[in-house]
Protein backbone atom coordinates (compact mmCIF):
# COMPACT_ATOMS: atom_id res chain seq x y z
CA UNK A 1 0.00 0.00 0.00
CA UNK A 2 1.15 3.61 -1.02
CA UNK A 3 0.41 4.55 3.03
CA UNK A 4 2.99 2.19 4.64
CA UNK A 5 6.91 2.99 3.78
CA UNK A 6 6.48 6.63 2.55
CA UNK A 7 6.90 9.09 5.27
CA UNK A 8 5.30 12.56 4.81
CA UNK A 9 7.95 15.31 3.96
CA UNK A 10 8.19 18.03 6.48
CA UNK A 11 8.79 21.36 4.66
CA UNK A 12 10.72 23.63 7.44
CA UNK A 13 9.51 26.79 6.65
CA UNK A 14 11.26 30.03 8.45
CA UNK A 15 9.95 31.83 11.44
CA UNK A 16 9.04 35.72 10.39
CA UNK A 17 11.65 38.19 12.07
CA UNK A 18 9.60 39.54 15.18
CA UNK A 19 10.53 42.99 14.81
CA UNK A 20 10.27 43.18 11.28
CA UNK A 21 14.59 44.20 10.32
CA UNK A 22 17.71 43.33 11.36
CA UNK A 23 20.13 45.64 13.61
CA UNK A 24 23.63 44.96 12.75
CA UNK A 25 22.63 41.13 11.25
CA UNK A 26 20.57 40.14 15.03
CA UNK A 27 17.03 40.65 14.03
CA UNK A 28 15.97 39.69 17.63
CA UNK A 29 16.16 38.71 21.00
CA UNK A 30 14.20 36.38 23.32
CA UNK A 31 14.32 35.21 26.54
CA UNK A 32 12.31 32.32 27.18
CA UNK A 33 11.03 31.37 30.95
CA UNK A 34 8.42 30.79 33.57
CA UNK A 35 8.84 34.29 35.05
CA UNK A 36 10.96 32.70 37.84
CA UNK A 37 13.37 34.35 39.61
CA UNK A 38 16.16 33.24 37.43
CA UNK A 39 14.22 33.77 33.99
CA UNK A 40 13.91 37.41 34.70
CA UNK A 41 17.47 37.66 35.97
CA UNK A 42 19.08 36.56 32.02
CA UNK A 43 16.23 38.95 31.08
CA UNK A 44 17.76 41.63 33.28
CA UNK A 45 21.31 41.00 32.04
CA UNK A 46 20.12 40.17 28.37
CA UNK A 47 18.77 44.50 28.41
CA UNK A 48 22.19 45.11 30.11
CA UNK A 49 24.28 43.36 27.06
CA UNK A 50 22.42 45.07 23.99
CA UNK A 51 21.86 48.15 26.16
CA UNK A 52 22.85 51.00 23.16
CA UNK A 53 22.58 48.54 20.34
CA UNK A 54 19.14 49.22 19.47
CA UNK A 55 18.06 45.87 19.74
CA UNK A 56 14.40 44.67 21.57
CA UNK A 57 14.42 42.07 23.65
CA UNK A 58 11.42 40.15 24.12
CA UNK A 59 10.51 37.98 27.27
CA UNK A 60 8.05 34.98 26.45
CA UNK A 61 6.34 33.37 29.27
CA UNK A 62 3.65 31.61 26.99
CA UNK A 63 4.63 27.88 27.20
CA UNK A 64 3.18 27.15 24.02
CA UNK A 65 5.59 29.63 22.36
CA UNK A 66 8.32 28.20 24.46
CA UNK A 67 7.46 25.01 22.83
CA UNK A 68 7.66 25.95 19.63
CA UNK A 69 11.10 26.79 20.23
CA UNK A 70 12.12 22.91 21.67
CA UNK A 71 13.65 24.61 24.91
CA UNK A 72 13.33 21.94 27.59
CA UNK A 73 14.90 23.68 30.26
CA UNK A 74 14.43 27.71 31.56
CA UNK A 75 15.72 30.03 30.81
CA UNK A 76 16.00 29.99 27.40
CA UNK A 77 17.99 32.52 25.33
CA UNK A 78 17.06 33.34 21.60
CA UNK A 79 18.78 34.99 18.86
CA UNK A 80 17.48 35.68 15.27
CA UNK A 81 15.33 33.09 15.99
CA UNK A 82 17.93 30.06 17.25
CA UNK A 83 18.17 28.79 20.88
CA UNK A 84 21.82 29.79 22.17
CA UNK A 85 21.38 28.69 25.58
CA UNK A 86 19.28 26.92 27.83
CA UNK A 87 19.14 26.17 31.87
CA UNK A 88 21.91 29.00 32.36
CA UNK A 89 21.37 32.50 33.74
CA UNK A 90 23.95 34.33 31.13
CA UNK A 91 26.02 37.06 32.29
CA UNK A 92 25.82 40.20 30.37
CA UNK A 93 29.40 39.60 29.16
CA UNK A 94 28.61 36.08 28.07
CA UNK A 95 25.63 37.56 25.87
CA UNK A 96 27.48 40.15 24.24
CA UNK A 97 30.20 37.87 23.14
CA UNK A 98 27.25 35.63 21.64
CA UNK A 99 26.02 38.46 19.65
CA UNK A 100 29.20 39.30 18.57
CA UNK A 101 29.99 35.96 17.72
CA UNK A 102 27.08 35.44 15.49
CA UNK A 103 27.59 38.94 13.91
CA UNK A 104 30.94 37.22 13.07
CA UNK A 105 29.64 34.94 11.14
CA UNK A 106 28.51 34.52 7.48
CA UNK A 107 24.91 33.98 7.49
CA UNK A 108 24.38 30.50 6.21
CA UNK A 109 21.90 29.39 3.70
CA UNK A 110 20.69 25.83 6.38
CA UNK A 111 22.91 23.95 4.08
Amino acid sequence: MALFGKKKEEVKQEKPCCCGGKVDGICCIKVLGSGCKACHQLYDNTLKAVEGLGIEVEYITDLQKIMEYGAMSMPALVINEKVVSVGRILKPAEISGMIKDMLDKPESNGE
